[in-house]
């Protein structure tokens, strides 16, 4: 019996650690400490290196590195700080300014997915801290609840959304998503604003500021990394309309991610320093994560208590996924709930909800969503962070108005 469980044993031990780190003053990165619950799990012979290695979605690895790439680029260049001016030039305190980057983050997530935001977002929220002399910590939480609950609205926000619309049976993945889930996403995003204002009140006095707008540093890159970011719209535009012409024509967000990125990788002369100073750190998290939660899918311990609750109930979806998605992550839990509620004959309501409920996880706790992960990693590269404690605290009230939101919505 305790052999079966050391994947879930060595899973607390990883929690624990990432919540004590800062407390402990563990001289440990989040990506440290999972790659040690990967290598546990590895040598306790938990899992086969051979497993280890097909638990690896190299989708989410190759997304992540375009996009890393992309965003390294629009960073160094200075247009990602230049351009920035232009959506918050018109926030004159910092009240507006907070509302103004969880809206705009938050309804690009839809389109951009989340963790697309939070790879360029990251930069931009600190760029704006630093500038207006504003604690990082408010900022950067309202980066990953805005692109957390942004995406949220639609099938293309998250991978756990695209399998929904994609596996779920449901009919016009863009107007059903809309038309269930976009006016209490809206109300959530207010909702977020309303909360960071309450915690962070003193460190939010809504005292004016006066925009000014960064330079380019570097034209030639500049122009590549727009290059760059105008072909990954143009092609989520497309693949926007080949879903709902119903042209029959597939491409993936992988490769979305590493045509864009080709125009840095193969034509700018500062392509191997964009290289060196990209994430790894955070692809190094990514692959950890997939072989430890694989070893912990193993045990069968969560498939066995969902398959003991009501499945099919909106506050059971809605409560599972939040809950469970902090354990296995979101898209595993998505994979395994939905076979359930297919075969129990549910609904685009229930479908909904477990769009809405894996998501809206996100806000919980910092390892609830990936984009968490990229924003604190980022972040620490820049000497700021966000504690689990700092997220925990604003996470819990949040998610549980969140989830009321939802559910009052989905059950009309």
């Amino acid at each position: 019996m305790i052999p079966a469980l050391i994947p879930i044993i060595v899973l607390a031990a990883v929690f624990l650690l990432i919540a004590l780190r800062q407390t402990l003053k563990l001289k440990l990165r989040i990506w440290q400490i999972m790659l040690l619950g990967a290598v546990a799990v590895l040598v306790t012979g938990q899992i086969t290196p051979q497993a280890a290695i097909v638990s690896v979605n190299m989708d989410v690895i190759l997304f992540l590195f375009g996009m890393f790439v992309i965003g390294q680029a629009l960073e160094e260049s200075g247009y990602l700080a230049h351009v920035s001016y232009h959506f918050f030039k018109r926030a004159k305190s910092t009240n507006v300014l907070l509302l103004a980057i969880i809206l705009v983050m938050g309804l690009a997530a839809a389109v951009l997915m989340n963790d697309t935001l939070a790879i360029i977002g990251t930069p931009v929220v600190l760029l704006l801290a630093r500038r207006y002399k504003i604690s990082a910590k408010p900022m950067l939480l309202a980066l990953c609840f805005a692109v957390t609950i942004g995406s949220v609205m639609s099938p293309i926000g998250n991978p756990q959304n695209l399998l929904i619309a994609l596996n779920g049976g449901v009919g016009d993945p863009f107007v059903t998503f809309l038309r269930y889930l976009f006016l209490p996403t809206i109300i959530n995003l207010f909702v977020a604003y309303l909360i960071l204002r309450i915690f962070y009140r003193d460190h939010l006095s809504g005292r004016s500021i006066a925009h000014s707008q960064e330079p380019i540093r570097d034209k030639n890159l500049a122009i590549l990394s727009k290059l760059a970011l105008y072909m990954v719209l143009i092609l989520i535009a497309a693949k926007i309309a080949v879903a709902a012409f119903g042209l029959g024509i597939d491409f993936g967000l992988t490769s979305i991610a590493l045509v864009a990125s080709l125009p840095v990788l193969v034509l700018s002369d500062r392509r191997f320093e964009i290289l060196r100073k990209i994430d790894w750190q955070t692809l190094v998290f990514f692959v950890a994560m997939f072989v430890l939660m694989a070893s912990v899918w193993e045990t069968g311990l969560f498939q066995s208590l969902i398959t003991q609750a009501d499945i099919t109930s909106l506050p059971m979806i809605l409560g599972v996924s939040v809950i469970f998605s902090q354990f296995i992550s979101n898209v595993p839990l998505v994979a395994l709930y939905l076979p359930m509620l297919l075969h129990a004959g549910a609904g685009v309501g229930q479908m909904m909800a477990l769009a809405a409920g894996s998501t809206i996880a996100g806000n919980l706790s910092l390892l609830g969503a990936a984009s968490n992960i990229i924003v604190v990693q980022k972040a620490e590269k820049k000497g700021e962070t966000i504690t689990f404690f700092d997220f925990l605290k604003v996470g819990v009230p949040l998610v549980v108005i969140n989830v009321l939101v939802y559910w009052f919505f989905l059950k009309a």
